[in-house]
Protein backbone atom coordinates (compact mmCIF):
# COMPACT_ATOMS: atom_id res chain seq x y z
CA UNK A 1 0.00 0.00 0.00
CA UNK A 2 2.82 2.36 0.96
CA UNK A 3 4.56 1.52 -2.31
CA UNK A 4 1.41 2.34 -4.27
CA UNK A 5 0.95 5.62 -2.36
CA UNK A 6 4.60 6.44 -2.95
CA UNK A 7 4.22 5.85 -6.69
CA UNK A 8 1.04 7.96 -6.76
CA UNK A 9 2.79 10.81 -4.92
CA UNK A 10 5.74 10.62 -7.31
CA UNK A 11 3.38 10.70 -10.31
CA UNK A 12 1.48 13.69 -8.91
CA UNK A 13 4.75 15.50 -8.18
CA UNK A 14 5.96 14.85 -11.73
CA UNK A 15 2.68 16.19 -13.11
CA UNK A 16 2.96 19.34 -10.98
CA UNK A 17 6.55 19.87 -12.11
CA UNK A 18 5.66 19.39 -15.79
CA UNK A 19 2.66 21.68 -15.48
CA UNK A 20 4.74 24.31 -13.64
CA UNK A 21 7.41 24.08 -16.32
CA UNK A 22 4.79 24.49 -19.06
CA UNK A 23 3.26 27.46 -17.24
CA UNK A 24 6.69 29.10 -17.08
CA UNK A 25 6.99 28.99 -20.87
CA UNK A 26 5.52 32.12 -22.43
CA UNK A 27 4.35 31.56 -26.00
CA UNK A 28 5.74 33.89 -28.67
CA UNK A 29 5.10 33.54 -32.40
CA UNK A 30 7.87 34.72 -34.74
CA UNK A 31 7.08 35.23 -38.44
CA UNK A 32 10.21 34.49 -40.48
CA UNK A 33 10.61 35.98 -43.96
CA UNK A 34 11.95 32.71 -45.45
CA UNK A 35 13.36 30.22 -42.96
CA UNK A 36 15.65 28.48 -45.46
CA UNK A 37 17.52 31.72 -46.16
CA UNK A 38 20.86 31.89 -44.38
CA UNK A 39 20.17 35.54 -43.60
CA UNK A 40 17.63 34.29 -41.02
CA UNK A 41 19.72 31.38 -39.72
CA UNK A 42 20.23 32.81 -36.18
CA UNK A 43 16.45 32.81 -35.58
CA UNK A 44 16.12 29.15 -36.59
CA UNK A 45 19.36 28.06 -34.92
CA UNK A 46 18.28 29.61 -31.61
CA UNK A 47 15.35 27.19 -31.59
CA UNK A 48 17.56 24.24 -32.56
CA UNK A 49 19.97 25.06 -29.72
CA UNK A 50 17.11 25.35 -27.22
CA UNK A 51 17.95 28.99 -26.47
CA UNK A 52 14.34 30.17 -26.50
CA UNK A 53 13.34 27.40 -24.11
CA UNK A 54 16.23 28.24 -21.77
CA UNK A 55 14.98 31.84 -21.77
CA UNK A 56 11.52 30.68 -20.66
CA UNK A 57 9.84 31.02 -24.04
CA UNK A 58 7.78 28.60 -26.12
CA UNK A 59 8.60 30.03 -29.55
CA UNK A 60 6.70 29.06 -32.67
CA UNK A 61 8.46 29.93 -35.94
CA UNK A 62 6.09 30.60 -38.84
CA UNK A 63 7.92 30.31 -42.17
CA UNK A 64 6.65 32.72 -44.84
CA UNK A 65 7.65 33.53 -48.41
CA UNK A 66 9.28 36.93 -47.78
CA UNK A 67 9.81 39.73 -45.30
CA UNK A 68 6.73 41.62 -46.45
CA UNK A 69 4.57 38.56 -45.70
CA UNK A 70 6.14 38.25 -42.23
CA UNK A 71 5.46 41.93 -41.60
CA UNK A 72 1.81 41.54 -42.62
CA UNK A 73 1.47 38.64 -40.17
CA UNK A 74 2.54 40.87 -37.28
CA UNK A 75 0.49 43.87 -38.37
CA UNK A 76 -2.50 41.57 -38.82
CA UNK A 77 -2.08 40.07 -35.36
CA UNK A 78 -1.31 36.45 -36.36
CA UNK A 79 2.31 36.73 -35.13
CA UNK A 80 4.05 38.69 -32.38
CA UNK A 81 7.50 39.36 -33.79
CA UNK A 82 9.07 39.59 -37.25
CA UNK A 83 12.41 38.01 -38.05
CA UNK A 84 13.11 40.15 -41.09
CA UNK A 85 15.02 43.10 -42.44
CA UNK A 86 15.26 46.28 -40.39
CA UNK A 87 14.53 48.51 -43.40
CA UNK A 88 10.80 47.71 -43.03
CA UNK A 89 10.83 49.62 -39.72
CA UNK A 90 12.05 52.72 -41.54
CA UNK A 91 9.76 52.33 -44.54
CA UNK A 92 6.66 51.83 -42.38
CA UNK A 93 7.51 54.88 -40.24
CA UNK A 94 6.64 56.98 -43.30
CA UNK A 95 3.16 55.44 -43.16
CA UNK A 96 2.83 56.31 -39.44
CA UNK A 97 3.12 52.64 -38.44
CA UNK A 98 5.51 52.40 -35.51
CA UNK A 99 7.83 49.40 -35.55
CA UNK A 100 10.95 48.88 -33.47
CA UNK A 101 13.93 46.57 -33.92
CA UNK A 102 15.44 45.28 -30.66
CA UNK A 103 18.27 42.90 -31.67
CA UNK A 104 20.23 42.82 -34.95
CA UNK A 105 21.77 39.58 -36.21
CA UNK A 106 22.98 40.58 -39.73
CA UNK A 107 25.67 43.24 -40.19
CA UNK A 108 25.12 43.24 -43.96
CA UNK A 109 21.99 42.60 -46.04
CA UNK A 110 23.46 39.65 -47.99
CA UNK A 111 21.38 40.48 -51.07
CA UNK A 112 22.88 39.60 -54.45
CA UNK A 113 21.70 40.85 -57.84
CA UNK A 114 22.28 37.98 -60.26
CA UNK A 115 21.63 37.49 -63.99
CA UNK A 116 19.78 34.35 -65.12
CA UNK A 117 22.24 31.91 -66.77
CA UNK A 118 19.84 31.77 -69.74
CA UNK A 119 20.15 35.54 -70.30
CA UNK A 120 23.83 36.21 -69.64
CA UNK A 121 24.61 37.05 -73.27
CA UNK A 122 22.05 39.88 -73.47
CA UNK A 123 22.31 41.37 -69.95
CA UNK A 124 25.77 42.77 -69.34
CA UNK A 125 25.01 45.67 -66.99
CA UNK A 126 22.27 46.83 -64.62
CA UNK A 127 21.11 49.25 -67.32
CA UNK A 128 20.20 46.24 -69.47
CA UNK A 129 17.49 45.31 -66.95
CA UNK A 130 15.20 48.02 -68.33
CA UNK A 131 12.03 46.32 -69.62
CA UNK A 132 13.09 42.96 -68.17
CA UNK A 133 11.54 40.58 -65.61
CA UNK A 134 13.41 40.55 -62.31
CA UNK A 135 12.67 38.20 -59.43
CA UNK A 136 12.48 39.18 -55.75
CA UNK A 137 11.41 37.14 -52.73
CA UNK A 138 8.04 38.93 -52.64
CA UNK A 139 6.88 42.35 -53.91
CA UNK A 140 7.32 44.93 -51.16
CA UNK A 141 10.07 42.87 -49.50
CA UNK A 142 13.63 44.01 -48.75
CA UNK A 143 14.84 42.31 -51.93
CA UNK A 144 12.35 44.49 -53.85
CA UNK A 145 13.61 47.64 -52.07
CA UNK A 146 17.21 46.69 -52.89
CA UNK A 147 16.37 46.15 -56.57
CA UNK A 148 14.61 49.50 -56.88
CA UNK A 149 17.50 51.29 -55.18
CA UNK A 150 20.07 49.75 -57.55
CA UNK A 151 17.91 50.54 -60.59
CA UNK A 152 17.52 54.20 -59.61
CA UNK A 153 21.21 54.45 -58.78
CA UNK A 154 21.96 53.28 -62.33
CA UNK A 155 19.47 55.64 -63.99
CA UNK A 156 16.70 53.07 -64.57
CA UNK A 157 13.08 53.85 -63.76
CA UNK A 158 11.93 50.99 -61.47
CA UNK A 159 8.43 51.27 -62.99
CA UNK A 160 9.91 50.03 -66.27
CA UNK A 161 11.00 46.70 -64.74
CA UNK A 162 8.57 43.84 -64.10
CA UNK A 163 9.03 42.68 -60.50
CA UNK A 164 8.06 39.04 -59.88
CA UNK A 165 7.88 37.22 -56.54
CA UNK A 166 9.84 33.95 -56.72
CA UNK A 167 10.59 33.24 -53.04
CA UNK A 168 14.08 32.68 -51.68
CA UNK A 169 14.77 28.97 -52.02
CA UNK A 170 14.42 26.27 -54.68
CA UNK A 171 11.65 28.18 -56.47
CA UNK A 172 14.01 31.12 -57.07
CA UNK A 173 16.78 28.84 -58.35
CA UNK A 174 14.34 27.04 -60.69
CA UNK A 175 12.95 30.33 -62.06
CA UNK A 176 16.50 31.49 -62.82
CA UNK A 177 17.68 28.23 -64.39
CA UNK A 178 14.57 27.87 -66.53
CA UNK A 179 14.88 31.45 -67.78
CA UNK A 180 11.41 32.39 -66.47
CA UNK A 181 12.98 35.63 -65.24
CA UNK A 182 15.92 37.62 -66.60
CA UNK A 183 17.60 38.33 -63.27
CA UNK A 184 16.85 38.19 -59.56
CA UNK A 185 17.82 39.51 -56.17
CA UNK A 186 18.74 36.35 -54.28
CA UNK A 187 20.24 35.36 -50.95
CA UNK A 188 22.22 32.37 -49.76
CA UNK A 189 22.10 29.42 -49.95
CA UNK A 190 20.34 29.96 -53.31
CA UNK A 191 23.16 32.11 -54.74
CA UNK A 192 25.81 29.52 -53.95
CA UNK A 193 23.59 26.73 -55.33
CA UNK A 194 23.25 28.67 -58.59
CA UNK A 195 26.99 29.40 -58.68
CA UNK A 196 27.70 25.70 -58.13
CA UNK A 197 25.64 24.83 -61.20
CA UNK A 198 26.84 27.81 -63.26
CA UNK A 199 30.43 28.83 -62.37
CA UNK A 200 30.31 31.75 -64.84
CA UNK A 201 27.24 33.26 -63.14
CA UNK A 202 27.07 37.03 -63.68
CA UNK A 203 26.74 39.01 -60.43
CA UNK A 204 26.12 42.76 -60.47
CA UNK A 205 26.10 43.43 -56.72
CA UNK A 206 26.99 41.20 -53.77
CA UNK A 207 26.19 42.60 -50.31
CA UNK A 208 27.29 39.43 -48.56
CA UNK A 209 30.63 41.21 -48.40
CA UNK A 210 31.66 44.35 -46.55
CA UNK A 211 33.26 45.79 -49.70
CA UNK A 212 30.11 45.65 -51.85
CA UNK A 213 27.95 46.81 -48.95
CA UNK A 214 30.16 49.90 -48.53
CA UNK A 215 30.26 50.45 -52.32
CA UNK A 216 26.46 50.22 -52.67
CA UNK A 217 25.33 52.03 -49.53
CA UNK A 218 28.33 54.10 -48.46
CA UNK A 219 28.42 52.40 -45.07
CA UNK A 220 27.44 49.27 -43.14
CA UNK A 221 23.79 48.46 -43.69
CA UNK A 222 21.93 46.32 -41.11
CA UNK A 223 19.97 43.39 -42.50
CA UNK A 224 18.10 40.82 -40.42
CA UNK A 225 16.74 41.74 -36.99
CA UNK A 226 13.92 40.88 -34.61
CA UNK A 227 11.32 43.64 -34.53
CA UNK A 228 7.70 44.24 -33.67
CA UNK A 229 5.26 47.08 -33.17
CA UNK A 230 6.45 49.59 -30.56
CA UNK A 231 3.24 48.82 -28.63
CA UNK A 232 4.08 45.09 -28.44
CA UNK A 233 7.70 45.78 -27.46
CA UNK A 234 6.64 48.19 -24.70
CA UNK A 235 3.97 45.80 -23.44
CA UNK A 236 6.12 42.65 -23.48
CA UNK A 237 9.49 43.75 -22.13
CA UNK A 238 10.12 40.44 -20.39
CA UNK A 239 9.58 38.51 -23.64
CA UNK A 240 11.67 41.00 -25.64
CA UNK A 241 14.53 40.68 -23.16
CA UNK A 242 14.30 36.88 -23.32
CA UNK A 243 14.32 36.86 -27.14
CA UNK A 244 17.29 39.24 -27.18
CA UNK A 245 19.26 37.00 -24.82
CA UNK A 246 18.45 33.92 -26.90
CA UNK A 247 19.67 35.56 -30.12
CA UNK A 248 22.83 36.94 -28.46
CA UNK A 249 23.69 33.50 -27.08
CA UNK A 250 23.12 32.03 -30.54
CA UNK A 251 25.36 34.62 -32.21
CA UNK A 252 28.05 33.83 -29.65
CA UNK A 253 27.64 30.12 -30.40
CA UNK A 254 27.91 30.74 -34.16
CA UNK A 255 31.20 32.63 -33.83
CA UNK A 256 32.64 29.97 -31.50
CA UNK A 257 31.90 27.01 -33.81
CA UNK A 258 32.80 25.85 -37.30
CA UNK A 259 30.48 26.01 -40.30
CA UNK A 260 30.31 22.20 -40.18
CA UNK A 261 29.13 22.26 -36.56
CA UNK A 262 26.53 24.92 -37.33
CA UNK A 263 25.20 22.94 -40.29
CA UNK A 264 24.83 19.82 -38.12
CA UNK A 265 22.46 21.72 -35.83
CA UNK A 266 20.18 22.97 -38.61
CA UNK A 267 17.00 21.07 -39.61
CA UNK A 268 17.71 18.56 -42.43
CA UNK A 269 14.90 20.00 -44.58
CA UNK A 270 16.63 23.39 -44.50
CA UNK A 271 20.11 22.01 -45.25
CA UNK A 272 18.74 19.98 -48.17
CA UNK A 273 20.33 17.07 -50.01
CA UNK A 274 23.44 18.88 -51.23
CA UNK A 275 25.31 19.43 -47.98
CA UNK A 276 28.47 20.58 -49.74
CA UNK A 277 26.74 23.53 -51.40
CA UNK A 278 24.93 24.44 -48.20
CA UNK A 279 28.23 24.37 -46.33
CA UNK A 280 29.91 26.57 -48.97
CA UNK A 281 27.03 29.05 -48.72
CA UNK A 282 27.22 29.02 -44.92
CA UNK A 283 30.95 29.76 -45.01
CA UNK A 284 30.21 32.73 -47.29
CA UNK A 285 27.56 33.98 -44.88
CA UNK A 286 29.14 33.62 -41.41
CA UNK A 287 31.08 36.95 -41.61
CA UNK A 288 27.71 38.65 -42.17
CA UNK A 289 26.39 37.69 -38.71
CA UNK A 290 26.66 40.28 -35.97
CA UNK A 291 28.90 39.61 -32.99
CA UNK A 292 27.17 42.15 -30.74
CA UNK A 293 23.46 42.27 -31.65
CA UNK A 294 23.68 46.06 -31.51
CA UNK A 295 22.21 48.44 -34.08
CA UNK A 296 24.93 50.74 -35.40
CA UNK A 297 23.32 54.22 -35.46
CA UNK A 298 25.28 54.99 -38.65
CA UNK A 299 23.80 51.86 -40.24
CA UNK A 300 20.27 52.97 -39.33
CA UNK A 301 21.03 56.41 -40.79
CA UNK A 302 22.23 54.70 -44.00
CA UNK A 303 18.90 52.83 -44.30
CA UNK A 304 17.00 56.11 -43.93
CA UNK A 305 19.26 57.80 -46.50
CA UNK A 306 18.71 54.97 -49.03
CA UNK A 307 14.93 55.07 -48.63
CA UNK A 308 14.82 58.87 -48.70
CA UNK A 309 16.62 58.76 -52.03
CA UNK A 310 14.35 56.16 -53.61
CA UNK A 311 11.01 56.95 -51.93
CA UNK A 312 9.49 60.46 -52.01
CA UNK A 313 7.10 59.32 -49.24
CA UNK A 314 10.00 58.53 -46.90
CA UNK A 315 11.90 61.68 -47.89
CA UNK A 316 8.92 63.87 -46.94
CA UNK A 317 8.03 62.04 -43.73
CA UNK A 318 10.68 63.64 -41.48
CA UNK A 319 11.35 60.28 -39.80
CA UNK A 320 13.22 60.14 -36.49
CA UNK A 321 15.16 56.97 -37.24
CA UNK A 322 16.26 56.59 -33.59
CA UNK A 323 12.67 55.58 -32.77
CA UNK A 324 12.81 52.63 -35.19
CA UNK A 325 15.30 50.67 -33.08
CA UNK A 326 16.50 50.27 -29.52
CA UNK A 327 19.76 48.88 -28.10
CA UNK A 328 18.32 48.86 -24.57
CA UNK A 329 17.67 45.11 -24.42
CA UNK A 330 21.04 44.17 -25.92
CA UNK A 331 22.82 46.45 -23.43
CA UNK A 332 20.87 44.85 -20.58
CA UNK A 333 21.64 41.33 -21.79
CA UNK A 334 25.34 42.12 -22.01
CA UNK A 335 25.29 43.38 -18.41
CA UNK A 336 23.61 40.25 -17.07
CA UNK A 337 25.51 37.70 -19.18
CA UNK A 338 28.91 39.40 -19.26
CA UNK A 339 28.87 39.47 -23.07
CA UNK A 340 31.18 42.15 -24.45
CA UNK A 341 30.86 44.02 -27.73
CA UNK A 342 33.57 43.03 -30.20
Amino acid sequence: MRTMLGRLAATLLAMVLVSGSAAAQTKVTIAVGGGACLCYLPTVLAKQLGEYEKAGLAVELVDLKGGSDALRAVLGGSADVVSGYFDHCVNLAAKKQELQSFVVYDRYPGEVLVVSPAHTSEIKSIKDLAGKKVGVSAPGSSTDFFLKYLLKKNGIDPAGVAVIGVGLGATAVAAMEQGQIDAAVMLDPSVTVLQGNHPDLRIFSDTRTQKDTLDVFGGEYPGGALYSTTAWVAGHEKEVQALTGAILNTLGWIHAHSAEEIMEKMPPEIVGKNKELYLAALKNTIPMYSQTGLMDPKGADAVLAVFSESSPEVAKANIDVTKTYTNKYVDQARKTTGLNAR
